[in-house]
């Protein structure tokens, strides 16, 4: 059977499927003319699931007592909690039997009933290979934001497991690249290129990076996404600065932090203990706060952030809410860039998207 690169989001195994020079119809999604690999005889991808499927332990063998909700079929786990397929269930389902054969003949439990990683339930397993251990993600966020504003000692978060994950999460940028950063202004004559930088250390506020009094940064990858995120209202006369990199720079990639392929790190235990973790960071990191929400709710990824520059890394990425194809970065020494133009606009007109909520 043939399978092809749109089936997948992981881009592991989508490399592998192009790198085989090879196009026709898949058997899974019905596309033509697209490039496919013969899933019966690829050993690579074989070996790549086979891995990844010895991490869990059918239902059968599991204690008495094993939390019900840590476990679900193979086909749900691989649909909702990792970013491998672009396949319904019943189609990941084929595809693992079909490439799984001699796996399916000798325990067709682990395909035909629920599922879990046996481990979850050991300390000294979560103590190893999870960010906060035997905790969850709401367990951080609630001590993080009553005991610990400092943003130092979390007794929860274990920094070594996620140093780990970090060498598979930055990306490079190269001295050059542009950015662009936002300023409303009072009129047409707008902001010169030295006002256009980040807010000095005694008028910095909190941020999604950055601690209030901590100057950060805050740039978007187009002009379009950095008028979104400030807000701009209809009649508003805004700055652009545009900010050229003068060095290259590593910067974590939140956006994708939980799109990390169990098939490039060495142990899979290290995505498989965190998965949940990750998609929680990267929807935190990019989630949208309303007026009148608190500061307080930038602590976790505030946090987060504090750690990540703690370990020499330029910056982190994170999708923009506001605008769909936007990305935005926090940046922690801003002496990396220079502002070399300015432009001002003015905003004629806004649109709104809405739901109604009651009547």
């Amino acid at each position: 059977m043939k399978c092809c690169e749109y089936c997948f989001k992981d881009v592991e195994i989508k490399a592998i499927i192009r790198g085989q020079n090879q196009k026709g119809q898949c058997d899974f999604c019905a596309k033509n003319n697209v490039y496919v690999v013969d899933i019966d005889t690829n050993t690579e991808i074989k070996d790549h699931f086979e891995r990844l499927i010895d991490v869990y332990s059918s239902e059968i063998e599991m204690p008495d007592g094993f939390p019900r909700e840590k476990v679900d079929l193979l086909k749900n786990i691989l649909s909702t909690n990792w970013n491998i397929f672009n396949l319904e269930p019943n189609y990941i389902y084929r595809f693992l039997i079909n490439l799984l054969s001699e796996k399916y003949a000798a325990q067709p439990e682990l395909f035909d009933r629920p599922v879990g990683i046996f481990e979850m339930i050991d300390d000294d397993y979560l103590q190893q290979y999870s960010i906060l251990g035997k905790y969850q993600w709401k367990d951080f966020v609630k001590e993080i934001k009553e005991k610990n504003h400092e943003l130092h000692g979390m007794v929860l978060f274990g920094a070594a497991v996620l140093s780990k994950l970090l060498q598979f999460s930055f990306k490079k940028y190269k001295k050059g690249t542009s950015f662009y950063r936002a300023r409303i202004c009072k009129d047409e004559v707008g902001f010169e290129k030295n006002e256009m930088g980040s807010p000095p250390s005694n008028k910095a506020s909190s941020g999604r990076a950055n601690p209030e009094g901590i100057s950060c940064l805050y740039l978007s990858n187009s002009i379009d996404t950095t008028l979104y995120e400030i807000r701009a209202g209809a009649y508003d006369y805004v700055t652009v600065g545009e900010f050229v990199l003068q060095k290259d720079i590593e910067v974590v990639n939140l956006s994708d932090i939980d799109k990390l392929s169990p098939f490039i790190v060495p142990d899979i235990n290290l995505i498989a203990a965190n998965i949940v973790h990750l998609n929680n960071i990267s929807a935190d990191i990019a989630r949208p706060l309303r007026r009148h929400d608190s500061s307080l709710d930038y602590l976790p990824t505030q946090y987060i952030c504090d750690y990540i520059k703690s370990q020499e890394f330029a910056g982190v990425e994170f999708r923009s809410t506001i605008y769909n194809s936007g990305i935005n970065y926090a940046i922690f020494d801003e002496t990396f860039f220079e502002c070399t133009q300015t432009m001002v606009y003015d905003i004629k007109s806004i649109k709104y998207d809405y739901d109604l909520l009651h009547d």
